[in-house]
């Protein structure tokens, strides 16, 4: 796409590198991400149609099985397997990994507290963030944060207020605020006018300070996206079409749209594209770039909030889970198929008949004879599926390195083998998963942070935009995150009896439990 200089004059970023940066991201980071999709997706490819060449291409299904769908991870089998006529068998070890991990992080819903002195105040703000995490997609926008930041290995949230900048009803807004604690129903409307947009890294460019890696210095979004149109044909398709008397094609119109954010503007630039949406092949097309929105940003700052899945110091982006399992998967996958494909060749026996007339005539089974003269005539059995303890044990230990790997062993998925012993007690079932709580933590500490800064900046902008007036030091919350191990209202009710007695605060207590202080705490049953 090409960008008019004198459409970016009022930012700080030049045409040419808001261009080199498309491209960058484009050759390096799209075909890195997509990998590590790929590998957690797993997806089949389409099986072609006949006559259709994949070429060299590893999307499509191999030689040997040319209206075969083909799967994501086959990429990464030798071509003893891909390239010859033989079984291949893909395990997805990565996928379930990703989920439990996010079950673990947000298996619950957790709860957020204002750091506000009122206490009157403090409620009216628990409850605005509440309605506006709730207006777009409560937990579920949480489990999104978890999977597509332990994919790419960050994430990004956007807060959009489009529908207070579009409509100025801020009178409006101060006249629902003065009942809001009382009225949730006003309260939801004006926490609907939030948008929290989860942005997955193949879309994101950041532009990073150069002297502080943790500030943007503006924000690029880029995508391809269907309209709901269809495309005129080309002159050479509609030639083609005259010259072999075929119809013209009719195809779904597409555009390139790029989303520029600065700490002063927002900038949307728009670009007929003639790729599909699922294709990023064509993103630095020749088209010119249209400026078709412009304002200002009247919260004085990028409304962008990263989060690490993993921290990575001294770089913007985090660690994946997928990225180190990857060569484990390709192996295990590899194994697997060779096994199959052994499993295959000796899973019947096989006999050499030396000597025996009309030997081939008759079928080998039970209760079948042959006679002959012959002195010298012999069966030889041979084949026949045979132990193999080195493959087997290989295997295994494959498994047994994803699991070190991950941190997420088969005992967290419901599978218990001989060797974990009995799972008697809350200690017990810690200990096997150990590994796996320690990551959960670890990811708690990443994706609190980023949840804190999410609820600062939509309270900053409630105030910018006069919807619901606050300080800086109001802005700040506490989380409490659940207990990610199942455990008896019995027993987490003893315990907060416990915290109450030594003087734990009731607020905090009953948050801990998932209760708001409006809301009565069931009694312990003894």
């Amino acid at each position: 796409m090409n960008y008019r200089k004198q459409d970016l004059s009022s930012t700080s970023i030049s045409a040419d590198l808001l261009e080199l940066l498309l491209d960058q991201h484009q050759q390096i980071n799209i075909p890195a991400y997509q990998k590590l999709w790929d590998y957690y997706r797993n997806a089949p490819s389409p099986a072609p149609a006949p006559g259709i060449s994949y070429g060299a291409s590893t999307a499509g299904p191999s030689a040997a099985h040319p209206h075969r769908h083909r799967l994501a991870q086959e990429q990464g089998l030798p071509p003893r397997l891909t390239n010859l006529n033989r079984e291949v068998v893909i395990e997805n070890d990565i996928a379930w990994r990703l989920h439990t991990l996010v079950d673990f992080m947000f298996g619950k819903p957790l709860s957020l507290q204002s750091a506000a002195a009122d206490p009157q105040r403090a409620s009216l703000l628990e409850n605005f963030l509440r309605s506006v995490f709730e207006a777009n997609g409560g937990l579920s926008l949480f489990h999104d944060l978890g999977l597509l930041g332990s994919v790419y290995g960050h994430v990004d949230v956007l807060l959009r207020v489009d529908a207070l900048l579009n409509n100025q009803h801020n009178n409006t807004h101060n006249h629902e605020l003065a009942d809001a604690s009382a009225d949730p129903a006003a309260l939801a409307r004006l926490a609907r006018l939030f948008a929290l947009e989860v942005i997955e890294a193949p879309r994101a460019i950041p532009l990073i300070n150069p002297d502080d890696y943790r500030t943007l210095d503006a924000y690029v979004i880029h995508h391809h996206h269907w309209l709901n149109q269809t495309q005129p044909a080309t002159i050479l398709q509609r030639l083609r079409s005259n010259v072999l008397g075929q119809p013209q094609p009719v195809t779904r119109a597409s555009i390139a749209r790029t989303h520029l954010w600065t700490a002063q503007h927002e900038l949307v630039f728009e670009s007929q594209s003639t790729d599909s949406p699922a294709s990023s092949s064509n993103w630095t097309t020749n088209k010119p770039a249209t400026l078709v929105a412009q304002r200002d940003n009247p919260l004085g700052r990028v409304p962008v909030i990263h989060i690490q899945n993993l921290p990575q110091p001294y770089f913007y982006e985090g660690l994946s889970e997928v990225q180190p399992l990857i060569a484990l998967q390709d192996e295990l996958n590899t194994r697997l198929s060779d096994r199959a494909n052994r499993v295959t060749f000796q899973s019947f026996k096989m006999y050499l008949g030396k000597g025996i007339e009309n030997f081939t005539d008759r079928p080998v089974g039970p209760g079948q004879m042959w006679a002959t003269d012959n002195e010298n005539a012999s069966i030889l059995e041979f084949g026949g599926d045979a132990d193999s303890p080195s493959e087997n044990a290989h295997i295994q230990d494959l498994r047994d390195a994803l699991d070190k790997a991950s941190g997420v062993t088969a005992v967290a998925a419901g599978l218990l083998r001989e060797k974990v012993g009995n799972l008697t007690s809350e200690n017990a079932l810690r200990i096997a998963l150990s590994g796996l709580l320690a990551k959960t933590q670890r990811k708690r500490m990443t994706y609190g942070s980023g949840i804190t800064r999410l609820c600062e900046l939509i309270l900053h902008a409630a105030d910018v935009l006069n919807v619901l007036p606050n300080s800086p030091d109001e802005r700040r919350v506490r989380l409490d995150w659940p207990n990610p191990l199942p455990d008896s209202d019995t027993q987490r009710l003893h315990d907060a009896q416990l915290k109450l007695a030594l003087g734990v605060p009731r607020k905090q207590v009953l948050a801990e439990l998932g209760y708001s202080d409006t809301e009565e705490a069931p009694a312990v049953v003894n």
